[in-house]
């Protein structure tokens, strides 16, 4: 068999990625349309940059997500933008931009979604309610021991969850 051309590699990159690629990018815009357009975009700046075909440095797949991520987090900036208007003087202050911050919480939910219930249940009751590891261990039921060991690993999963989401290093 011959060296692999780089439309073979790019078969091969949308054979493997494209699908989880697009249920990443639906779950993000809620928009299955938009969806397919930003696959295509980001699988076709993956041909533009070759370097990501490169099987030996490992999966592209956080690079793929990352560029993603971008292009969504791009689109709902320029839905945003409003025309400028002309004024004598400054506005007092500045706009905070929300749009990275929306799509990092719609990051964050997905790779929740990905834990097991009671990594889920755990890292809830422990981070978004702030329990500590007695209260959470009395109002899941089980012993503190069990609490910080489940916790130890959601986290380790939720972390794992983000880098394969293209997010983290």
């Amino acid at each position: 068999m011959g060296p692999v051309t780089e439309a073979q590699m790019l078969r091969a990159l949308h054979d493997e990625h494209a699908g989880a690629l697009w249920a990443y990018v639906v779950r993000l815009t809620g928009d299955r349309g938009r969806a397919e357009d930003v696959v295509q975009e980001t699988l076709l700046r993956a041909w533009r940059n070759p370097g990501v075909l490169n099987q030996a440095k490992g999966s592209p797949r956080a690079w793929l997500f990352t560029v993603a991520r971008r292009i969504v987090i791009d689109d709902w900036r320029s839905r945003q933008s409003r025309p400028e208007l002309s004024t004598a003087e400054p506005p007092d202050r500045g706009v905070a931009d929300a749009s990275e911050q929306i799509v990092t919480s719609e990051v964050v939910s997905a790779a929740l979604r990905t834990l097991s219930p009671l990594h889920r249940e755990v890292l809830l009751e422990c981070y978004y309610r702030g329990s500590s590891v007695e209260d959470a261990s009395r109002r899941l039921g089980v012993a503190p021991g069990t609490i910080k060991s489940r916790s130890h690993y959601a986290l380790r999963a939720l972390r794992a969850a983000l880098l394969e989401m293209g997010v983290g290093e």
